[in-house]
């Protein structure tokens, strides 16, 4: 569907009080008003001009809210630039476009746009906008959730997915709640400084640029939204996890927030210049362009340079092997921006603490293809051998592998031995070690909840968790099913992320004590309809890995 069956969310579960105006009114029944919008109703000041949103079911929306200038001709592979002031009072009532990406066949599998009912409207090069969600305009200072969406560095808006949208998670926990968008793959994140010198010398990480420039929108305007801006928590899901992480290690972004969430993805280091620059020197000769043009990178329509750069990247990698082109159109090391070397090392995030979770089956295969869930060990072993997950496969080790994770999970079936090994925690593991050697505390979390849908094929898998955090389990129904099991898990895991954006410590009522991970003992909480914490559970099947 587009982004217009998201709509004004009229399906939530929860609707509450009605408000007019900026003053909260009492309570409202449930066929009272839930809806206001009017002349004098949702008006928030920013540092560039007011803005107008709306209230629904006793919650503040703004849609669309620029935090940057359009990133198209001049300012294409340039760091973002503020947007122009305006003097009238600006609409923020729908949401802003997604960067360019490519859109094609975006819905040609019918089940996957069921499932994850994927939300997309415009796109273009002024995609510098942000959603805001807040229960008042006034001068409280509550907690700030900013979102980072996933799709890679490449996909995704900050809207894509129904589990996303914020006013449940707003209105449960008094909060604020921000998504944003910003520039991805060859537009956001192509090296050009090696061809095109100091004018493009952060041609590469622009797109991480406009993370950090949105968090300087929220920490100059979000106190009137009735935020704190000295209490941000960042977080995203599988490439957002990623940006979580980049954003932790880039010295632009010190101080611009307090905690951080990354969900089934991370990452402990950049692209190494050495190859991103190797690529610009692709997209140059791709483009039929000299040393001295690379300026008409920036008159190309934004299309057309997209095929381009891609069409560089593959023959890069041709040319290099996939080791060499590992990240693609991804955040650079280049020493400024981002650190020649691992995350994590310096004083940067050191006093941030981190909460890391990842699902038991991020890449489940099964959910179209029932005949997975009759075959042997002895077929998942050669699967592993081949493929399943893994760049060329396990080969040989692939039996050892999964006689590992069997004994892990003796009551698995093969498919999901399979599953779980082509899910594996190394990543995670990694970047809580590495985290872990800072000041401020780790959690770590492992979700195994399984939704009773496609008879019972989905299992736990990728981008599953977000709704459960964000309390959207009635609004993200074709992940979850809806009612009453999945929502006890989230009223939980709510609760726990709420806490965490509070202090900083995730431990609430309902669950276990949460304990701080520490490499040596690998403390992990495990998320299901019976919560418990097990010391690293996978340890000794995932060092064959």
């Amino acid at each position: 569907m587009g982004a217009g069956a998201a709509g004004l969310g009229l399906a939530s579960a929860f609707p509450l009080a009605s408000q007019a105006g900026n003053v909260k009114q009492p309570a409202a029944k449930y066929d009272d008003q839930v809806l206001f919008v009017g002349d004098d109703i949702a008006i928030a000041e920013t540092k560039y001009g007011k803005v107008q949103g709306f209230i629904l079911r006793d919650i503040f929306q703004f849609r669309g809210i620029p935090y940057g200038a359009d990133t198209g001709g001049k300012n294409r592979f340039m760091p973002p630039q503020p947007p122009e002031p305006w003097n009238d009072v600006r609409p923020a009532v729908w949401w802003g476009n997604s960067a360019p990406q490519m859109m094609d066949n975006r819905y040609g599998n019918a089940w996957a746009s069921f499932v994850d009912h994927w939300n997309y409207d415009d796109v273009s090069e002024d995609c510098l906008k942000l959603n805001v969600w807040t229960p008042a305009i006034d001068n409280k200072k509550r907690p700030v959730m900013v979102w980072l969406h996933g799709g890679g560095y490449t996909n995704g808006n900050g809207i894509e997915q129904d589990g996303y949208m914020g006013e449940n998670l707003s209105r449960k926990g008094d909060v604020v709640f921000v998504s944003i968008n910003h520039r991805l793959g060859p537009i956001g994140f192509s090296d050009l400084s090696g061809v095109g010198g100091s004018k493009y010398a952060d041609s590469g990480n622009v797109g991480a640029l406009d993370m950090v420039a949105a968090l300087e929108w929220v920490k100059e305007n979000i106190a009137n939204f009735g935020g704190d801006p000295g209490n941000v928590t960042i977080m995203g899901q599988s490439g957002g996890g990623a940006k979580v992480c980049v954003l932790g290690a880039m010295p632009k972004a010190k101080g611009l927030f307090h905690k951080m969430v990354p969900l089934s993805g991370s990452t402990t280091e950049a692209q190494p210049q050495e190859y991103s620059r190797k690529l610009g020197e692709f997209i140059l000769k791709e483009a039929g362009l000299s040393a001295g043009e690379v300026d008409k990178l920036q008159e190309m329509p934004w299309k057309e340079y997209i095929q381009v750069a891609n069409a560089a990247a593959r023959k890069a990698a041709q040319e290099m092997g996939q080791a060499g082109m590992r990240g693609g159109f991804s955040p650079v090391a280049d020493g400024v921006n981002l650190p020649k070397g691992k995350f994590f090392d310096d004083d940067l995030s050191v006093d941030v603490p981190m909460l890391i979770c990842t699902t038991f089956h991020e890449w489940g295969m099964a959910r179209t293809m029932p005949e997975l869930e009759e075959i042997t060990a002895d077929e998942a072993k050669e699967m592993l051998k081949e493929r399943a997950g893994f760049r060329g496969g396990l080969g040989d080790k692939a039996p050892e592998v999964y006689d590992a994770y069997a004994k892990v999970f003796p009551d698995a079936k093969p498919v999901e031995i399979m599953t779980l090994v082509s899910s594996n925690r190394k990543g995670v593991v990694e970047t809580a070690d590495l985290k872990s050697g800072q000041e401020a505390p780790v959690y770590v979390a492992w979700f195994g909840w399984e939704p009773p849908l496609f008879n019972n094929r989905m299992r736990a898998f990728h981008c599953l968790d977000i709704c459960f955090w964000f309390y959207n389990t009635d609004v993200m129904l074709t992940h979850t099913g809806g009612g009453a099991r999945p929502r006890a898990l989230s009223e939980k895991m709510s609760d726990s992320l709420l806490s965490f954006m509070r202090t900083g410590n995730p431990n609430v009522q309902g669950l276990p004590k949460w304990p701080v991970y520490t490499p040596e003992k690998g403390e992990t909480m495990i998320l299901n309809d019976k919560c418990e914490v097990q010391n690293d559970p996978d340890r000794e099947a995932r060092k064959l890995l």
